[in-house]
């Protein structure tokens, strides 16, 4: 077992007491963390052992903190850089965010807020098993720490969650944490994508003959994942005649090929997800009871993104550093665009999150992510999106349904919409009609759930 291995921290701070203080409570923390005195010498270390993240004040001797930022930015796979600066000087670090920074604090500053900030930041830490971690969220933090003991443990697994959340990624987690390897492979369906018959012949498998086209026999997934992980995602959709077929391969732990008379044994884990809420679906007739309790053995949620918000800029920054990487180029998300990020639903989830980081890395002429590269199609939709949308006034209130706070929320919430709809959904007129900046409406936009997925999204 591998021992925990945080994300590696160059500081550079010339003050002595700063810099051994930094040192001391980084490895408390157990980061690799390495001092350095000045930036020169700063990036002589980053040329010999990259690093996952800079930390710098901004006053240095020599070369400043904003000179080092560039240069940092201009290295193939630049690490995220951190300013720090003293009091006062609040517009230095500003322009240091605009030109790539991708944080700063202010002296003097809290060390406990500044972890914070340094965690958000470092997408590669590992655990103690040597895996990257699921999630920084509590919730997930959670999840992640039951997996050993299923992993060891059970045979058959239920993942639900809604689409998007990573069912896949846990089910490989616990695949992996029972050593995977090429003689014990982990194998995966979505049984939404294949019409069932076959469907039927991929799960398990054919004899030569067996229909038209069978010219050779076939073994199934089942057989094929030998003593591995069989991942069935979807299985909230099959329909009933192969749920029945399911629940014998599941209860005997044997498949019946089409077209043969004798079954087969199989050893592989079986691990189901779905997006789908199977208690509802029995009581609705559209999922076998049976069924559901011999795949309901244990049964691990992953929560949506929206209730885990924690992990979001954690996420975020891994696109980011990801693409940076597979394009050869800096993608930077600004702390503001970050809090955007955080306060955005993604019904989509993890998924969503990703396919809109990786297409503003793509599309963006700078190397400095905004929100309006990431939520570049919002403008383009906007005067649809809200075009059926006809409550204009705001919603009776009384002192049983909600506080003062909410009802003000819905009122502004009707406001801007009646704006949005006397200026066709156009955000720069519209913000110019409320007296507010452009910026400014965009995030009431986002905090009121007026997003690029409608309202109330």
């Amino acid at each position: 077992m591998k021992m925990k291995t945080k994300a590696r921290i160059l500081i550079v701070e010339d003050d002595a007491i700063m810099g051994e203080s930094l040192l001391d409570r980084f490895r408390l923390e157990h980061y690799d963390a390495l001092w350095c005195r000045s930036a020169e010498d700063a990036l002589a270390r980053l040329s010999a052992r990259p690093v996952d993240l800079v930390l710098s004040d901004i006053r240095l001797p020599g070369m400043n903190g904003r000179a080092l930022l560039e240069a940092v930015n201009g290295l193939p796979t630049a690490p995220p850089v951190i300013l720090i600066t003293g009091y006062g000087a609040i517009q230095e670090a500003v322009s240091a965010l605009k030109a790539g920074a991708a944080d700063y604090v202010t002296k003097p500053f809290d060390l406990n807020r500044l972890m914070e900030k340094v965690a958000g930041l470092c997408p590669e830490r590992e655990d103690r098993e040597g895996f990257p971690p699921l999630g920084v969220s509590a919730q997930m933090r959670q999840l992640e720490s039951l997996l050993p003991r299923v992993a060891a443990q059970a045979g058959t697994i239920l993942i639900t969650g809604e689409s998007g959340v990573g069912k896949e990624r846990v089910a490989r987690r616990l695949h992996d944490l029972s050593g995977g390897t090429p003689e014990f492979p982990f194998l995966a369906i979505n049984c939404a994508a294949l019409p069932h018959p076959l469907l039927e012949a991929e799960l398990f498998g054919h004899e030569k003959g067996a229909f038209t086209g069978a010219d050779r026999r076939r073994t199934g997934l089942f057989e094929a994942a030998g003593s591995g992980s069989l991942f069935l995602d979807e299985i909230g959709e099959l329909d009933l005649s192969m749920q029945a077929k399911l629940l014998r391969a599941v209860q005997e732990r044997e498949v019946m090929p089409i077209g043969s008379h004798s079954p087969r044994r199989f050893e592989a884990r079986l691990i189901f997800a779905t997006n789908r809420n199977l208690r509802e679906e029995v009581e609705q007739g559209r999922f076998r009871e049976d069924l559901y309790y011999r795949i309901n053995v244990i049964h691990l949620h992953v929560p949506p993104l929206r209730e885990r918000r924690e992990d979001i800029p954690w996420l975020a920054q891994g696109f980011a550093a990801d693409c940076s990487r597979r394009q050869g180029k800096r993608c930077v998300i600004t702390p503001q665009t970050m809090d955007t990020l955080s306060i955005h639903d993604w019904p989509g989830n993890v998924r969503e999150l990703k396919h809109a980081i990786e297409r503003a890395c793509i599309l963006s002429d700078s190397p400095v992510i905004q929100g309006s590269d990431i939520f570049r199609e919002r403008d383009a939709g906007l005067s649809e999106t809200h075009a059926g949308d006809t409550g204009t006034s705001a919603p009776a209130a009384t002192h049983q349904d909600f506080d003062l706070s909410t009802h003000l929320q819905r009122c502004e919430r009707a406001f801007i919409l009646e704006a949005l709809r006397a200026n066709e959904g156009r955000i720069t007129q519209t913000a110019q009609a409320l007296g507010i900046s452009r910026k400014n409406l965009w995030e009431k936009m986002r905090r009121l759930g007026l997003g690029a997925d409608g309202p109330g999204h």
